[in-house]
């Protein structure tokens, strides 16, 4: 499985507050954009995989409202995560 425990508490340390602060906006928004990251190069091989671009469709909707969430809330923690991530609007 290419989502596992360790691969996980790696995300929530270097994004989130600790491993155990799964609930963080930063550390959701992290995990959002590996999975996104991932069923990208899925749907690269496989054009025709409609249930896997359905879901990344959904996904990225997840992790905008996110954003909007933070962007409306706390504008500097926003920005850092975008920068961090590199994701563009």
């Amino acid at each position: 499985m290419y989502l596992s425990k360790e691969v996980k508490a790696e995300i929530f340390k270097k994004h989130g507050k600790s491993v155990t602060d799964t609930g963080s906006t930063e550390g959701q928004v992290a995990l959002f954009t590996f999975r996104i990251n991932h069923l990208t190069e899925h749907l690269k091989r496989n054009r025709k995989d409609f249930n896997t671009e359905r879901a990344l469709v959904m996904l990225v909707g997840k992790r905008r409202s996110l954003l909007d969430y933070l962007k409306a809330n706390e504008i500097t923690r926003y920005r850092e995560i975008i920068k961090e991530l590199g994701i563009r609007k």
